[in-house]
């Protein structure tokens, strides 16, 4: 059963329009709820997710749905592995509700638990890489990925405090305001979250069927950024040296979307969204 009903679901279903038959990347499967939409309109889904607390649902719509559903428990820049052509590919980015939800987890402040913050359950949690990063480094992601401006002091806190708990890392910030932020920004730097972006984005030229389209609902403004002013790289002038290879065949910009009063009243934490996307055009 879907947990909660996904950020701007049905702009992204008019987006892409008659999936009837068609091949489709969910690129951030979650708890399945683009899935099973993309599922119950007809379409043949791929889905890609690194999670592995999310395998329950994977194989309950795996269950129900057969050799029309795949699901890759990997990063999603592994599309760039796959050989066919798709129809639409579609990434939902950002946390999901359940992973902030989920104490054990440490992506949240609300919990005191240990910190984790690995949207996968390999490699170095964010305190393994307390040790390794130094106080420089710390900064930067704090600043890059937070815009936190007392960034140098926090991460000298980091350094010498070395928490192990989300309330202790929440406690060595003196203001509340740079808590978030924070907890934010090193979530992003341990799962490479932008690296994985682009290295995802920089495949869907060459996944995308002509007529096919990329649609990205983002939750933060630099994936935002990121997506945005790929986008409009995409649908410059074709031809243009300036333009890459991979983008060559050209696009076309979709409008906009935010969520509506309804859906913001249904789900507050949809305030940030932003809906783009494009089509290529041959």
């Amino acid at each position: 059963m879907m947990k909660h009903k996904p950020v701007l679901i049905d702009a992204v279903m008019n987006a892409i329009g008659n999936i009837d038959g068609a091949n489709v990347i969910d690129a951030t499967f979650g708890a399945g709820g683009y899935t099973r939409r993309f599922l119950d309109a007809g379409a043949n889904v791929t889905a890609f997710d690194r999670d592995p607390t999310v395998i329950p649902d994977a194989i309950g719509i795996k269950e129900q749905f057969g050799s029309r559903f795949n699901f890759i428990a990997k990063t999603f820049s592994h599309m760039a592995e796959l050989n066919e052509k798709y129809d639409a590919i579609v990434f939902d980015l950002g946390i999901s509700s359940m992973q902030i939800d989920s104490p054990e987890r440490g992506f949240s402040f609300r919990f005191d638990s240990p910190l984790d913050m690995r949207m996968s359950s390999d490699g170095p949690t964010i305190c393994d890489m307390f040790c390794e990063w130094s106080v420089a480094d710390i900064t930067k992601i704090l600043r890059d990925f937070g815009d936190v401006k007392p960034a140098v002091a926090i991460a000298r806190a980091i350094k010498d405090a070395m928490p192990q708990t989300t309330f202790e890392l929440r406690d060595l910030i003196h203001n509340p305001r740079d808590v978030a932020p924070t907890f934010q920004a090193l979530r992003i730097a341990l799962n490479d979250e932008m690296g994985e972006l682009n290295r995802a984005l920089a495949a869907v030229p060459n996944l995308l069927k002509p007529g096919g389209r990329c649609i990205c609902v983002t939750f933060h403004s630099i994936e935002d950024r990121i997506v945005k002013n790929l986008f409009r790289v995409w649908t410059s002038v074709a031809g243009d040296p300036r333009i890459p290879v991979a983008a060559a065949a050209g696009f076309e910009l979709l409008p906009t979307k935010k969520p509506d009063a309804h859906e913001l009243a249904q789900n507050p934490r949809a305030r940030s969204a932003h809906m783009r996307g494009v089509i290529k055009l041959c």
